[in-house]
């Protein structure tokens, strides 16, 4: 399985084509496992809907925030990714694992300064974000990211170790791993939500215990003797300041595009939360089922990570643009049977949540318009440029994300909403054009080349 670190080994310096065994070895268990993490989201929501309007109302509004700090961890790891798949490429197996230590070390000091941060001043946070809501909503909200702020350690720590493993071709095991944390969350919830009937503490709680075990589960693996990128010895926890640069020069562009992206989608939220309380839980089932349509997407995205930059790490530009190709037009298959799957069952699966008649038809509506949009244009959006993160063109990516998010994710949504009288439709109409522009400059930078000029590890 962990054809990424040997291949080289294998089949020598002027081979470095994968297989397609080696390429489906990679890309079916990173689709399965976010399947299986969408499908987690999913179970929390309407678990938490159960409760009523008000409860999935306040996590609809943490979950926000929550997906802010995360996507930071997951640019944290796609910056290892990166770097370490480089290495990986040239052969150097003892940078790329401190490499690997140095990612490790980063993301639980970042996590913990998180952590500390919401859990003190998490209602003036919310406050600030969402302004005036419902006394019962912001009661849930305080509550939910209470908690959830605690998981923030073991939630980076999974992520970056999941995203080595994957670096070193073993993405299987994360995906064990993830769907035994499923299990353990949807337990957890039933048992916590409707036998003890804690209502949001208990979600809050069963994702806690669910972060915990799969972080600890995968540490073990990750330290045992033999493994690609073993943890240890202790010095290369300490901060590397030139293998630190490296990691952050692809990384923290990524953080700050993610970071806006995310920032943007809480500004959007914050408009939302001025339409009522049905708006705000029409848009968390949406929100939902439109991730669950993208998440199988997000999988070859993350793959085409570790191909695209083992090919860069060879000096094989060419080699890494067929793969962006080809991993962009899997995307694209791939999101269209998500979205019929998702679309066909968007009627019944409304029906299952406490949301009103209005509300369902309003969401399966949009749900249907945006699953159409996502087919056409969110691939080349999305799945595409993590190839030239690969090859290093973080700035260009992370510039037309930020344009792009705040011009029409945020500056077109707020103008439909407030000024058009469409309501949360003007969300998504503002939302589809975000991916329209991101996929035409991706195509376009794409095919000039200039992407492939740059040289992480210098």
């Amino acid at each position: 399985m962990a054809f990424a670190l040997y291949s080289y080994k294998k089949r020598g310096e002027a081979a470095g084509v994968f297989t397609k065994k080696e390429i489906r070895a990679l890309l079916w268990p990173l689709i399965l496992e976010q399947v299986l993490t969408g499908l987690m989201g999913v179970a929390d929501t309407f678990m938490v809907s159960a409760v009523g309007e008000a409860s999935i109302s306040g996590v609809a509004l943490v979950d926000s925030l929550n997906m802010l700090v995360m996507y930071f961890f997951s640019a944290l790891a796609a910056g290892g990714t990166i770097v370490c798949s480089q290495y990986i490429g040239q052969g150097d197996r003892d940078r790329a694992r401190l490499a690997a230590n140095q990612v490790m070390a980063a993301s639980l000091a970042l996590s913990a300064a998180c952590c500390a941060g919401l859990a003190l001043f998490r209602r003036p946070v919310l406050r600030l974000i969402f302004g005036t809501v419902e006394p019962a909503v912001m009661d849930a909200a305080q509550v939910y990211l209470l908690v959830t702020a605690l998981s923030y350690p073991f939630l980076a720590l999974y992520t970056a170790s999941a995203a080595l493993h994957r670096a070193a071709g073993n993405s299987r095991r994360p995906m064990i791993v993830a769907a035994a944390a499923d299990i353990l969350n949807i337990a957890g919830n039933a048992v916590l939500i409707f036998a003890l009937h804690m209502g949001v503490l208990g979600a809050a709680l069963a994702t806690l215990a669910s972060r915990a075990v799969s972080a600890a589960w995968l540490l073990v693996c990750q330290a045992r003797p033999g493994q690609p990128f073993s943890l240890g010895p202790a010095e290369q926890f300490l901060p590397d300041r030139a293998m630190l640069r490296r990691i952050l020069r692809v990384g923290l562009p990524s953080a700050v595009e993610n970071g806006m992206f995310q920032f943007g989608k809480l500004v959007v939220q914050s408009t939302v939360s001025v339409l009522g309380t049905t708006a705000i839980a029409s848009q968390a089932i949406i929100a939902v089922l439109d991730s669950c349509c993208g998440t199988p997407g997000q999988a070859i995205g993350i793959g085409l990570l570790t191909v695209a930059g083992q090919c860069m790490g060879r000096g094989r530009p060419d080699e890494a643009k067929k793969y962006m190709v080809w991993f962009t037009k899997i995307s694209t298959v791939i999101v269209l049977i998500s979205g019929g799957v998702i679309s066909a069952g968007a009627p019944l699966i409304t029906r299952l949540t406490a949301l009103s008649p209005a509300g369902r038809e309003l969401t399966c509506r949009i749900t249907w318009f945006v699953s159409a949009m996502r087919v056409l244009f969110w691939p080349a959006a999305f799945t595409l440029p993590n190839g030239l993160r690969a090859a290093g063109d973080v700035s260009f990516t992370m510039w037309t994300g930020t344009v792009s998010m705040w011009t029409l994710r945020v500056g077109l949504s707020w103008y439909l909403c407030r000024y058009t009288g469409v309501g949360l439709w003007g969300i998504w109409f503002g939302w589809c054009a975000d991916w329209v522009f991101r996929a035409v400059c991706f195509l376009l930078r794409t095919r000039s080349g200039r992407w492939s000029r740059f040289n992480v590890l210098e």
